[in-house]
């Protein structure tokens, strides 16, 4: 089965979370990933980490034969992400200090997490995925 992709910024993320997780049920892994917006200027992330783990972490669950979700959460551009309010820093179920951030979600909480430094590590990623 293919990669199930949900996308969300911060005004959208609610909806998108609840269709997410509406859905989570039926697949093998959930994951939530926690990324930087793009720079209109270059269509880059404006985040060195993240276009560094983005494409390893696509090529991991792509590869999978099991269905998995991922829901991209963008965090907005930096100003807006350096905020100490910004909603995921302060949520107490994800608790951001960086991005990107994959997360593990099963049960309706968190079951294990990749932070800024390590979420392009093929092999957390895999173990990750296998919990």
């Amino acid at each position: 089965m293919p990669l199930k992709l949900f996308e969300a910024t911060v005004s959208s993320f609610d909806g998108v979370f609840e269709k997410f997780r509406s859905e989570a049920a039926e697949n093998k892994a959930n994951l939530i990933l926690f990324l930087a917006d793009k720079d209109p200027a270059t269509s880059l992330s404006w985040c060195p980490d993240c276009v560094r783990a983005e494409p390893v972490i696509y090529k991991k669950l792509e590869a999978s034969s099991d269905d998995i979700a991922l829901l991209r959460a963008y965090v907005g551009d930096r100003p807006t992400w350096r905020n100490p309010k910004h909603p995921w820093r302060v949520e107490p179920k994800f608790k951001l200090t960086g991005v990107p951030t994959l997360i593990r979600w099963d049960n309706d909480t968190v079951k294990g997490r990749l932070e800024d430094h390590e979420a392009h590590l093929e092999n957390k990623i895999e173990t990750l995925i296998e919990k």
